[in-house]
């Protein structure tokens, strides 16, 4: 198989697998402004390990578009080195409400949720960063007990941080294109002070 790409059997292994966050190393100085946090991973995500590497999946056409990128990324068959630092350089982290891997976000149960909100907070308060985006309305109402959220700017914030619920990139969410996704996401990251445009 060429780079970045898997059969079906490679792809169904990676059920249950983890994906490390992108977040500077300890010891790193570098300060997260925005943390971006996905629902969890998908299977081709886990076995590139690296977020949204999936194709179709619009979450990097969408920060490209929006200038926080200055290239558009291309993480199928990995996360290039040079792309990593460029975000870290930009203040820019990548997470997932839950860490594990599984072929559809709606797999994920309402305890596996309300785990991984437990363990959003327990990173926001570790690595401080100054504005929390959560990739996914349905998913933050689920993981947060908040049923009545509506998505954008989140008024009590998150750990110290502040919060926005944005929509999700994956080519199942019909609602969206990759225009309204990158609006969205330069509003958020605007608000934490990441640079936009050229």
């Amino acid at each position: 198989m060429p780079p970045g790409r898997y059969t079906r059997a490679e792809l169904l292994a990676q059920r249950g697998a983890a994906v490390p966050d992108l977040l500077p190393a300890d010891g790193d100085e570098r300060p997260v402004r925005l943390l971006l946090a996905g629902i969890n991973p998908g299977l081709w995500t886990a076995a590139a390990q690296a977020h949204f590497a999936k194709p179709g999946n619009r979450f990097w056409p969408a920060l490209h578009r929006a200038g926080i990128t200055p290239r558009l990324v291309d993480p199928r068959a990995g996360m290039p080195d040079a792309d990593r630092e460029a975000l870290l350089d930009a203040g820019i982290g990548i997470t997932n409400l839950v860490p594990v891997a599984t072929a559809r976000a709606d797999e994920l149960s309402a305890d596996e949720l309300r785990a991984g909100a437990a363990g959003l907070v327990r990173l926001v308060e570790r690595v401080r960063p100054a504005v929390v985006a959560i990739l996914g309305l349905t998913a933050f109402r689920q993981a947060f007990g908040r049923p009545r959220a509506l998505a954008g700017h989140q008024a009590d914030g998150l750990a110290g941080a502040e919060l926005w619920v944005l929509p999700n990139p994956s080519g199942l969410n019909a609602h969206e294109t990759t225009d309204s996704l990158a609006a969205a996401y330069a509003e958020a990251a605007r608000a934490a002070g990441v640079r936009c445009g050229s």
